[in-house]
């Protein structure tokens, strides 16, 4: 077995504290930000679950210890100035004690936070299920799931038949928009099939060499 590489010789400020951000794994969003000690992130490294050092309070708090919406550790990483910790980690419900999903929910002008293009494929088979569930009237992903999964599948042919005539000719906008199409109709298929998008990311990671 090879040994383990041990931790770096991290920076913590005056008060022993390192400012740790929480990123969603799956999705890349960022969920919060905290700060660990030297204990909470001995403490974050051993239970394989997010531990923090709350300035209010003075003390550690697991997060999810009232609330139950833990955050499990996939990775654990720190910039180039060894003074800031990234954790990439699965969030099991909420992050944020407003009930809404991550911390930064909100824009500073005001308006409705748009999605970056990390989130396209999440938020995208997330109003797949939204119209799956809601089935409101004149929605086309409506009338999919109206028609069944032979008319779903054949769509799925039919939109990557397209992509490939586009990848033909050449045509290097016709090509995106015809891939977006198969993306869309995609999403279609494994929501009727009740498979989640990040299912398709981890098998993904699987693959990676």
């Amino acid at each position: 077995m090879p040994e383990k590489t041990p931790i770096p010789d991290l920076t913590f400020d005056d008060r022993g504290l390192i400012p740790a951000i929480v990123q969603d794994w799956q999705t890349g969003e960022v969920l919060m930000m905290a700060f660990m000690n030297d204990e909470s992130l001995k403490r974050t490294l051993e239970s394989g679950r997010t531990w923090f050092w709350s300035r209010s309070r003075q003390k550690l708090w697991n997060k999810g210890e009232t609330s139950g919406h833990f955050q499990f550790v996939k990775s654990l990483r720190y910039d180039c100035d060894l003074d800031c910790l990234l954790v990439m980690a699965e969030q099991r419900g909420p992050a944020c004690h407003t009930g809404e999903h991550t911390c930064f929910h909100r824009s500073i002008d005001g308006e409705p936070p748009q999605p970056a293009a990390f989130e396209a494929l999440t938020r995208l088979y997330d109003l797949i299920n939204e119209r799956k569930r809601l089935m409101p009237p004149g929605s086309y992903t409506t009338s999919l799931f109206e028609k069944g999964a032979d008319t779903i599948l054949k769509k799925v042919g039919e939109e990557s038949a397209e992509l490939i005539v586009a990848a033909k000719g050449g045509d290097r906008d016709e090509v995106t928009y015809e891939a977006a199409d198969l993306f869309y109709h995609i999403g279609v298929l494994l929501a009727k099939a009740e498979v989640p998008v990040t299912d398709v990311f981890e098998e993904l990671l699987k693959r990676w060499k």
